[in-house]
Formats: structure tokens, C-alpha cells, sequence
């Protein structure tokens, strides 16, 4: 009975510093501005994120790349001169599975300026967004707060702009299994993200 007591605590601690690991806000805590590599095949691209200003969001952001979430991933949606987005779908076309939605900080000074990466939201719902993410490819005003809410950035692309202005040239159009008339006609992949080491991330 005791070592069954036992086993049952040891995989209540396990479970517990699992959980706690895979949670954003525990990944480099001290780091305001953590490093991600979003490698695609189409080249690799480089994110700093923003943890002052948008502590939700990024700490979200983190979260799903150290549960290996984005991992073999598609890049779904490219409108050249506007946004490429992802974080949604597998490259088997099922959904990725999410967490609950997050507060919307898109008034947290950030604007949704060329190079910059925002949650994306459901139109209607202000507090929707999950695990899709959106990089802008222009100035896109339209997708601040104003007399609503936006949508909130929280970082930028700091290395591999060439890589998104090659992927927003691509040939787009109607999914069948996603429905949706922007998607590439060449599947374009998330192969992994993966958090840069704090030290080699300052080189």
C-alpha cells in the first residue's frame, strides 16, 4: 500500500514538473526578449519576441514550441503584400491541437508593421486566439486596435525576411480539405521551432 502511495506521488511530481516545463512563462523566465528559429523548407526564419510588452501572448508562443506543437506544421494562408500565417494544421490537414484561448493584448503599444508576428483571432471574438500566428508582410494598420480590438503582436523578425518574401510568392489557391482560397499550391512546411539558447542567441 505505501509503495503504491509512493509510485502514485512520484508520478504526481513527475506530471507536475512536466506541466510546469511545458509552460511559456517558465521557459528562460528572466529572458524579456527570447529568440525563436521557425524552420521551414523553404529556409529558416528568426523571431525575437516581445515579453515586455506582450508577456501573454509570447509566453503562449513558447509554450506550444517547447510541447513540439509546430513541428511539421503547415504555413496555410500567403497573400503577398499583406500576411503569411500558420500555427494551425498539421501537414495531414487536421488541426493542431490547442489550448484554451488568451486575453487580447493588442493594445499593448505594438503595431502590426512589416515583419512583425500577431496572434491571429476568430474576426468576432476578441479573446480567440489559440495557436495560429501570422507574420505581416507590410504596414497593416487595418489590423490595429481602434475603435475595436486587434491583433496583438508580439514580436518581430529579427533574421530571414528573404525566406518570407520567397514563400509569399508563391502560387496560391482553393484548399479542398481546408476550404480556404490562399493556400499554397506547394505544400509549404513548419519542419521545427525551436527556442534559441539565451547565450548563442546574444553572438
Amino acid at each position: 500500500m505505501i509503495r503504491t502511495l509512493l509510485v502514485l506521488l512520484s508520478l504526481f511530481i513527475s506530471l507536475q514538473v512536466f506541466a510546469a516545463n511545458t509552460q511559456g512563462q517558465y521557459i528562460q523566465p528572466s529572458n524579456l526578449s527570447p529568440k525563436v528559429r521557425i524552420e521551414t523548407n523553404m529556409g529558416n526564419i528568426i523571431i525575437e519576441l516581445d515579453r515586455y510588452r506582450s508577456k501573454i501572448a509570447a509566453n503562449n508562443f513558447l509554450g506550444y514550441i517547447t510541447r513540439g506543437q509546430y513541428d511539421k506544421t503547415l504555413i496555410h494562408r500567403v497573400e503577398e503584400g499583406y500576411l503569411i500565417q500558420a500555427g494551425g494544421f498539421m501537414t495531414n490537414y487536421t488541426e493542431i491541437e490547442s489550448d484554451k484561448p488568451i486575453f487580447n493584448e493588442s493594445g499593448n503599444g505594438l503595431t502590426n508593421s512589416e515583419g512583425t508576428i500577431a496572434m491571429a483571432k476568430q474576426l468576432n471574438d476578441a479573446h480567440s486566439a489559440t495557436s495560429q500566428f501570422f507574420i505581416n508582410l507590410n504596414d497593416n494598420t487595418n489590423l490595429d486596435p481602434g475603435s475595436s480590438w486587434g491583433y496583438a503582436v508580439f514580436g518581430e523578425v529579427i533574421e530571414g525576411y528573404e525566406v518570407l518574401e520567397a514563400i509569399a510568392q508563391v502560387e496560391v489557391g482553393y484548399s479542398e480539405q481546408l476550404g480556404y482560397t490562399t493556400v499554397p499550391k506547394k505544400m509549404i512546411t513548419i519542419i521545427r521551432v525551436v527556442i534559441l539558447d539565451e547565450e548563442k542567441a546574444d553572438e
